[in-house]
């Protein structure tokens, strides 16, 4: 054990408010040292707890985190695919909370964010990226995504770069149904595609 080890051990406990600030403003010093890439926190929604994760570029990484997929694991991902310096900073992700809320409490129609969309490439990001277009409210198909990726016949690739969204909720792939009018699938489970739709009045309850 090294000195500061042992002067951290020694010292006096902080209370949770403290703690908090304490790790506040190492956030706020590694950020402006420029040693953090990756911001994240977690939030609780209606439907179930979140991870947020943001870079310079904008929202990267929106993610349920459920009984099976634990926090560890999802930054574990975020540090293999993005960088290593990951930093809880729930500062940071601020806006992106507020948003969220105003969302579901049914006061925000549009997000206002920047999005990174570093984890998807080629053909996925073109997909993702013509999600941005459907309003909130309406819906579209997963030929239309191909169509608009530009690919007309690649209906099952746009499939699977909707599933693999790595922002939900914020790029609106809940939005996508089968031509038939069938919900498909959705990466959340379809109890959540079901609340969403509802909450935008697309799917009656």
């Amino acid at each position: 054990m090294n000195e500061l080890e042992r002067a951290l051990n020694d010292g006096p406990a902080l209370d949770a408010g403290a703690a908090t600030r304490a790790q506040d403003a190492f956030a706020e010093r590694a950020q402006a040292e420029g040693l953090v890439d990756v911001a994240y926190t977690t939030v609780e929604s209606p439907i179930g707890d979140l991870l947020l994760a943001t870079t310079e570029r904008g929202l990267v990484r929106l993610s349920w985190i459920e009984p099976g997929l634990e926090l560890d694991s999802l930054l574990g991902q975020l540090a293999g695919k993005i960088s290593p310096r990951v930093l809880e900073s729930p500062v940071r992700l601020d806006g992106v909370r507020r948003q969220l809320d105003e969302y579901f409490g049914g006061a925000r129609k549009e997000f206002d964010l920047a999005v990174d969309f570093t984890l998807s490439h080629g053909f996925y990001r073109r997909a993702l990226r013509s999600l941005e277009r459907v309003p909130f409210g309406e819906l579209t198909t997963y030929r239309a995504v191909a169509t608009s990726a530009g690919n007309e016949r690649a209906v099952r690739a746009a499939g699977n770069a909707v599933g693999s969204n790595p922002t939900p909720i914020v790029v609106p792939c809940h939005r996508v149904v089968r031509t038939g009018g069938a919900l498909g699938g959705y990466g959340g489970g379809l109890d959540r595609k079901r609340f969403l739709l509802e909450l935008e009045g697309s799917l009656a309850a």
